[in-house]
């Protein structure tokens, strides 16, 4: 089993998943999520460093949540280069700040290149990636922002555990109309939406073997973000 995230066999992750709660009755996504003034305010971010301009070397241990280092008011986009092909998500600064800022931070580290997608599910329409292992955490955990999510395809998800406030590192993309099984849960915190490459997603996903190991190895090589 994969204790702090989403578990590989998707027969196991309903019966993990059952314990999470939330709520599905917003049906276009963004949940019942507080405005990123309110967060800033009243969830807070960490009080680890931002990122150099240059980061030569990957940095995979820290000892706290990132402070804010983004502008909300600024759009962000992923890219995420996998072995694969590419895949780019507008990332949601708007709905989800704190998730947004957590990762582009863990992305303008390296924290997530040169690493593998190790699970690719296709009896969930999903792929997860996000650290070195299936259990791999930054060292610390974020709060979540809100609930009552929904998954449609294309969608990119913190992955936690049934305990609130427990998402790190890890993620996944969405990619077809089963993982909107996930609804009836709604916590696990939408950051953000495929806008190029979900075929390349999908692709993955179908990679995927029924207990959610792929098929072949496949690697995120990087992880660029770009700001506008």
């Amino acid at each position: 089993m994969r204790p702090r995230h989403l578990l590989a066999v998707a027969a196991v992750a309903a019966l993990v998943l059952a314990s999470c709660g939330g709520d599905d009755d917003d049906a276009d996504g963004t949940g019942t999520a507080p405005a990123a003034a309110e967060i800033a305010g009243g969830l807070g971010y960490g009080t680890g460093a931002c990122p150099p301009d240059d980061v030569d070397e990957p940095v995979r241990d820290f000892d706290d949540a990132p402070g804010l280092c983004i502008d909300p008011d600024a759009t962000y986009t992923a890219t995420f280069v996998t072995s694969e092909g590419d895949v780019v998500v507008e990332l949601a600064t708007d709905t989800a700040p704190l998730t947004v800022n957590n990762f582009v931070v863990l992305a303008r580290y390296h924290y997530y290149d040169d690493t593998p997608i190790f699970r690719s599910d296709p009896t969930i329409d999903l792929w997860q990636a996000g650290g070195e292992n299936n259990t791999a955490s930054p060292g610390y955990t974020i709060p979540d922002e809100g609930t009552g999510y929904t998954y449609e395809p294309g969608t990119l998800a913190m992955a936690r555990t049934s305990a609130p406030n427990s998402a790190g590192g890890q993620f996944f993309i969405t990619t077809g109309p089963l993982a909107d099984y996930l609804k009836q849960y709604g916590t696990y915190v939408v950051f953000g939406h495929v806008t190029e490459g979900l075929d390349v997603a999908q692709a993955i996903t179908a990679l995927g073997t029924p207990g959610g190991t792929p098929s072949r190895d496949i690697t995120l090589e990087t992880v660029t973000i770009t700001q506008s």
